[in-house]
C-alpha cells in the first residue's frame, strides 16, 4: 500500500471540508515517516476542533431564578387573609377558611416576574385547580411595604364597598377587597418579585385565589359572601367552624372532628360511631368518670358507673342478698309481686331504690299485665294516692325489656305513664 498517496488524499479531503488552504508541515529529518503521520494526526485534531466551535449553536440565556416566599412569610400572609375574612362587616354566614397552595404560589411568582402585566401564566398544567383563578396584584416602590401591609391595603378597600347593594363607591376600587373576602375561595398562593418600571426599582405583589371570585351578572358584581351569623350557612363538606383566639367570627372548614366531641383521660374516639372507648378505670360518655365498680351479681352500666343487680341482690356492687318483702305487695299478677312507691324520683333513682329492696323496675310481659296495671295505676291517679309537691307524680316509671322482634317495650306504649316506681319479683 502506498502510504504517501493515502496521506495526500487525506490532506486534500480535509482542505476541501474546511474551505481553506492546507498548511503543509515541514518533515523532520530525524523522525522519518513516523514524523509525517504524527503531524497529520495533530493537524486533523486541530481541524476537528475548529469545525466543532463553528457549528456549536449559541446557548440560550437563562432567566434569573424566581424568589419564593419564605415559610414564615407564607404563614403570615395566610393568617392575615383568614383573620381579615373573619372580621368582615356585616358578618359572613358562609365564609370559608383558606389553605396555602404551593402550586398557586408558583403561579403568583411567575406573574409577579412579569411585573404584573395583563399576561397571566398558563393554568393548564396546574394540578388541582380549575381554569378560573382570581388575582390580586399590586405594584409598589421597592422596600416601601411588607406583603402583610399590602394585604391590609386590599382589605381597606372594603370601607368603600356597600354589601347590601353589592356596589363600590363612585370612582373607588373594591376589586381587591371583594376577591380577598370571596366566600368560596379556599386556596391561596402568593408571590413577590422585584422589577423595573421606567428604570425605577419596583416590587410586584401578587396573590392567586382558587376558586376565583369577582363574578358579575349583566355588568354588576355578585356579592362576595352571604350575610348572617358566623358559620350558619356552612355546607356539609365544610361543616366545621374554625375559630382562633384573635378571630372575631368563624370560618367554614372541613371538620377535623365531625362528632364535635373529645374523649378525656386518654380515651379513643371512634369517629364512625361517635363513641369513646375508655381506658380501664374510666367510664362515661367522654371517659370523664373514674370508675372501678365490680358487679358481683348484676350487669355493669357503663354510662353511669353503676350496677344493675339481679333479682334478690342489692348494694353498690350487687353483693348483698336481699329478701323481697312479698307480704307488702300492692298487686300480684301471675305470681309476680308489684309494689308502687309514693316517692317521686328520676328513672335511675327509682331503679336504684328497687335494687335496694331486692327487686327491679317492673317489666310488662303481656297485654294482660298491661291492662291490669293500667287499671290499677289509673285508680291511684284518681285518688291522688301517689303525691309529691315537687314532682309530676301522675306518671310512673317502668322497666324496659327486649321483645323477641328486637323492639323494646318503649316502642310499644303499653302504659300511658312514664314516672313512678314499680317493683317486681
Amino acid at each position: 500500500m502506498n502510504t504517501g498517496r493515502l496521506a495526500g488524499q487525506l490532506r486534500e479531503a480535509m482542505s476541501a471540508a474546511s474551505g481553506r488552504p492546507m498548511i503543509q508541515p515541514e518533515p523532520s529529518l530525524w523522525l522519518g515517516s513516523q514524523s509525517r503521520w504524527l503531524g497529520l494526526l495533530l493537524l486533523l485534531l486541530s481541524l476537528l476542533g475548529i469545525t466543532w466551535t463553528e457549528v456549536q449553536p449559541p446557548q440560550p440565556k437563562q432567566d434569573p431564578t424566581l424568589q419564593a416566599l419564605s415559610r414564615k412569610e407564607s404563614f403570615l400572609i395566610l393568617t392575615a387573609h383568614n383573620r381579615l375574612r373573619s372580621r368582615v362587616h356585616p358578618p359572613a354566614a358562609n365564609m370559608q377558611r383558606m389553605d396555602w397552595s404551593e402550586s398557586l404560589a408558583q403561579l403568583a411568582e411567575a406573574r409577579a416576574a412579569l411585573c404584573v402585566t395583563s399576561v397571566t401564566p398558563n393554568l393548564a398544567s396546574t394540578p388541582g385547580h380549575n381554569s378560573h383563578v382570581g388575582w390580586n396584584v399590586q405594584l409598589m416602590p421597592m422596600g416601601s411595604a411588607s406583603f402583610v401591609e399590602v394585604v391590609n391595603l386590599w382589605f381597606a378597600e372594603g370601607l368603600q364597598y356597600r354589601h347590601g347593594d353589592a356596589e363600590c363607591a363612585h370612582n373607588a376600587t373594591c376589586a381587591h377587597y371583594t376577591q380577598l373576602v370571596w366566600a368560596t375561595s379556599s386556596q391561596l398562593g402568593c408571590g413577590r418579585q422585584p422589577c423595573f418600571v421606567d428604570q425605577e426599582a419596583m416590587e410586584a405583589f401578587v396573590c392567586a385565589y382558587s376558586p376565583g371570585g369577582n363574578w358579575d351578572i349583566n355588568g354588576k358584581t355578585v356579592a362576595p359572601y352571604k350575610k348572617g351569623t358566623w358559620c350558619s350557612l356552612c355546607t356539609a363538606r365544610v361543616s366545621g367552624c374554625f375559630k382562633a383566639w384573635d378571630h372575631a367570627g368563624g370560618l367554614c372548614e372541613v371538620p377535623r372532628n365531625p362528632c364535635r366531641m373529645s374523649c378525656r383521660n386518654l380515651g379513643h374516639l371512634n369517629i364512625s360511631t361517635c363513641r369513646c372507648h375508655c381506658q380501664p378505670g374510666y367510664t362515661g360518655r367522654y371517659c370523664q368518670v373514674r370508675c372501678s365498680v365490680q358487679c358481683v351479681h348484676g350487669q355493669f352500666r357503663k354510662e353511669e358507673c353503676s350496677c344493675i343487680c339481679d333479682v334478690g341482690y342489692g348494694g353498690a356492687q350487687c353483693a348483698t342478698k336481699v329478701g323481697f318483702p312479698f307480704h307488702t305487695c300492692d298487686l300480684r299478677i301471675d305470681g309476680d309481686c308489684f309494689m308502687v312507691s309514693p316517692e317521686a324520683d328520676t328513672y335511675y333513682g327509682a331503679k336504684m331504690k328497687c335494687q335496694g329492696k331486692g327487686g327491679v323496675l317492673a317489666q310488662i310481659e303481656s297485654q294482660k299485665v298491661q291492662d291490669i296495671l293500667a287499671f290499677y295505676l289509673g285508680r291511684l291517679e284518681t285518688t291522688n294516692e301517689v303525691t309529691d309537691s315537687d314532682f309530676e307524680t301522675k306518671n310512673f316509671w317502668i322497666g324496659i325489656r327486649q321483645q323477641a322482634s328486637g323492639l323494646s317495650d318503649s316502642s310499644q306504649p303499653w302504659l300511658p305513664w312514664s314516672r313512678a316506681h314499680l317493683q317486681g319479683s
